[in-house]
Formats: structure tokens, C-alpha cells, sequence
């Protein structure tokens, strides 16, 4: 390698926001990415991970980052989500919960069987097949870190590499796809788009396309308006509001990462620290809204929500070892593709229908494709995009694919890819 580079945290933290803005631009002024829902995230970050790929294909540069902010990010960000989570409207998405709940244990096992079939008639390690499977897709990469020794150990020389890769792949993959896919069952299907509401619109957890930072045209003329009707800069940007919510979404991202450890620790089930400070942030809303202990500000929520999603995907993005891809052998390959084909068949033709057929269901199905094939963060991503797109939140979308895709799921996954491990090893 001619020459090697290795970004510190400050540095690799400018670099994501440079490209998280870059990739906002790109998405705002080129057609089919605004068209296809392409988040702005994935744009940025992609497109720096490919110019990552030529130089280190061509001998020419490797470049290493420090992502160590990635996580509280991510943290935080669900905080927002549990935020959102009151518990009236998760009454309202009951059944819609129990549907894709259902939705995403039925992909799991068709997962496992699609990888261990596949390898089958390719002539692979049936294991290889798995960890081509619910283990990379459904489970992320995580999962793969965790499944890939276990599967060396059982025999499969390689597994762990091939879980990293086949998670890199669905990671990709699931980005590009979910918000396409959403916007062609509503062309296809003539979708009804509700009218927006008077309450802000998701751009993250709980955006807003109407008004706020996170909308088009964003600090337009109702924030200069107000400094020139007295208010200070740091009261036109909404300080006074911005400071109290931090601080709450700070508190609860302690609680919730005590809460995963201690869960951990007692009953051997692994919850993530983000999935314990969401778990922390549905209970502290839920006690706000009937006690009413502090106020929570939708708009300050929104604006945390938006930022802190869109700079750990990017730097998730951009941090892509996209050459574990590219070193893919062609029988894996061929499983990765027909795994992606099972799930968009899957999707249109079942999820989709069952969830209604409607404006919740397609954001569900670009949840799905991008939880089911990359992870939680990634379905966040898409129905953000794709909400962004229409001007409408669907508040039960947002409730019903985080605690269905990254919690509920391995009540039946983590079972089923043991099972699966130990039958073909």
C-alpha cells in the first residue's frame, strides 16, 4: 500500500458529517435518489466506502476510523424512538404488531432454510449457509461476530468471514432497497397517502416535513423572524428546549445501558444498549404522560433524533470493509441473491398484504427489507426516507418495527439458528 491513513475520532467524526451533508445535498437535487427514497445517510457514507474500495483495490491508499461515537449515537437515537413510544398508540398497532412480529419470525426460519438449501446444491458448508442466513441478515453484525467462532468450532473454516461479509452485504443491500420497494407498492397498489397532520412529520424517530431543522428549507425566515423580534441566537435555535430534552435523552441512555448489561448478566439473553435505552424511554413516557414530570419538547426530540441518525449510519456507512464483498466466492454470492429475492417475494406478497395494504403497511415493508436484510438502524433509515418523501409519519410504523426487529425477533431467532447450527454440523 502506497500510503496509509488512519483518522482519529475528531477527524473521522467531521469526515461523517461532511459526507452526512453531502449526502443530503445529492439526495435533494438528484431525481432518482429522491424518487427511490435513498437515505441521505447511505449516500454519503456509500459512496466515500466505494472511493475506499478503488484505492485499496489499486494499491493506492488505506484509510482506518475511529467510529467509536458510532454507538452513543445510535444510542441515542433510539432513546428518541422510545421517546415517541406512548403507550395509546401502541394499543392502536396491536394487531399490526402481533402481524409483524409473526412477519419476522416466519423470515427467520425461511432465512436458515433458503442459506442451508442453497449450500446444499452449491456444494458449501451447510454452516456457511446459516451464517448466510438469519444469522448475517436478520441478525446484523452482531450476530455474525458472535455466530462465526461458534460455527468455526463446529467445522466451518472461514464461518466468521463470511458472516462479517454476508452482513455487509444485507447492509447494503436493505439500504438501497427498502425505500424503493415502498414507493412502488404505493404506485402499484394506488396506495391513499393520509393527509399530514397538524403534529410534525418523522424525518427520524419523530421528524417533522413541515416545520423544524429537519425539514426542507430548515432555520428559514420563522427563525430569523425571531431574532429580530428580540430573541437571541441561542434562542432562535431553540436552546432553551434543546438544553432539557439532551440532558433527559442523556440520563435514560445510562439507565438503558445499565438495564442491558444487568439483563444480560442475569438470564444470559445479549439485549443491546440500545434496545435497553429504548426499553428505559417507552417506561419514562409512558410515566410522563400521566404524571406529567417534565415536558417533553416534540420539536427539540425531532432535531436529536434527526442528527444522531443520520451521523452514525453515515459513519456505519462509511467505515464499510465493501472489499469483504467484493472477495466473496461465487456460491455465496449466489445464496446473498437469492436470499435478497425470498425477502422482496415475501414482502410484497405477504407482509404487505397482511399488514393492510396500506400507507402503514409500505413503510412496514421498507422497514422490513431493512431490518431483514441489515438491521434495525437500517429499517429506521428507510421509513424515515421514504416518510420523508410522502410528508406523512406513520406513527405506528415507527412503534412497530423497533421493538418487533430488534427485540422481539429473538425470542424465536437466537433459538432457531442454534437449533439449525447443531442439526447440520
Amino acid at each position: 500500500m502506497n500510503f496509509e491513513l488512519s483518522l482519529d475520532l475528531v477527524q473521522s467524526s467531521a469526515l461523517a458529517g461532511v459526507l452526512l451533508l453531502l449526502g443530503e445535498a445529492a439526495r435533494r437535487r438528484i431525481g432518482f435518489l429522491e424518487r427511490f427514497s435513498i437515505p441521505g445517510p447511505v449516500i454519503g457514507g456509500f459512496a466515500f466506502a466505494v472511493i475506499l474500495l478503488v484505492l485499496r483495490e489499486t494499491g493506492t491508499a488505506a484509510v482506518e476510523f475511529d467510529t467509536s461515537l458510532q454507538a452513543p449515537a445510535m444510542i441515542a437515537f433510539f432513546t428518541t424512538v422510545g421517546l415517541s413510544g406512548s403507550l395509546s398508540l401502541l394499543r392502536k398497532g396491536g394487531r399490526l404488531l402481533i402481524v409483524y412480529l409473526l412477519a419476522c419470525w416466519t423470515l427467520a426460519v425461511v432465512q436458515n432454510l433458503v442459506g442451508i438449501g442453497m449450500a446444499e446444491a452449491l456444494g458449501v458448508d451447510p454452516l456457511l449457509g446459516i451464517m448466510a442466513g438469519a444469522v448475517s441478515l436478520e441478525g446484523g453484525h452482531g450476530a455474525a461476530a458472535a455466530f462465526g467462532p461458534t460455527a468455526e468450532e463446529m467445522g466451518a473454516a472461514g464461518a466468521t468471514a463470511v458472516a462479517v461479509a454476508s452482513a455487509t452485504f444485507g447492509l447494503v443491500a436493505g439500504s438501497l432497497l427498502g425505500g424503493p420497494l415502498a414507493g412502488w407498492l404505493v404506485k402499484r397498489y394506488r396506495v391513499a397517502v393520509p393527509a399530514p397532520s397538524a403534529a410534525p412529520v418523522a424525518v427520524g424517530a419523530d421528524g417533522s416535513a413541515a416545520e423544524g431543522p429537519a425539514a426542507g428549507g430548515s432555520g428559514g425566515p420563522d427563525r430569523a423572524g425571531g431574532a429580530e423580534k428580540g430573541r437571541s441566537p441561542a434562542e432562535a435555535a431553540g436552546y432553551a428546549q434543546l438544553l432539557p430534552t439532551a440532558a433527559l435523552i442523556g440520563v435514560i441512555m445510562v439507565a438503558g445501558v445499565a438495564l442491558g448489561k444487568w439483563f444480560s448478566g442475569a438470564t444470559g439473553f445479549v439485549l443491546p444498549d440500545y434496545v435497553g435505552a429504548m426499553v428505559v424511554a417507552v417506561v419514562v413516557r409512558n410515566l410522563n404522560d400521566r404524571f406529567r414530570l417534565v415536558r417533553l419538547d416534540a420539536g427539540a426530540i425531532e432535531v436529536v433524533s434527526s442528527l444522531t441518525l443520520g451521523f452514525f449510519l453515515t459513519m456505519a456507512m462509511m467505515s464499510l470493509r465493501i472489499w469483504e464483498l467484493y472477495a466473496l466466492a461465487l456460491p455465496l454470492f449466489g445464496i446473498l441473491v437469492v436470499q435478497v429475492v425470498v425477502i422482496l417475494l415475501f414482502v410484497v406478497f405477504v407482509v404487505f398484504r397482511m399488514l393492510g395494504r396500506g400507507y402503514d403497511a409500505a413503510t412496514m415493508a421498507a422497514g422490513m427489507i431493512g431490518h431483514g436484510l441489515g438491521g434495525t438502524p437500517n429499517a429506521m433509515a428507510n421509513m424515515s426516507a421514504f416518510n420523508q418523501r410522502f410528508g406523512v409519519r406513520s406513527e405506528k410504523a415507527f412503534l412497530v418495527v423497533p421493538l418487533a426487529g430488534a427485540v422481539l425477533i429473538d425470542l424465536v431467532g437466537l433459538p432457531w439458528i442454534v437449533w439449525c447450527m447443531n442439526a447440520v454440523a
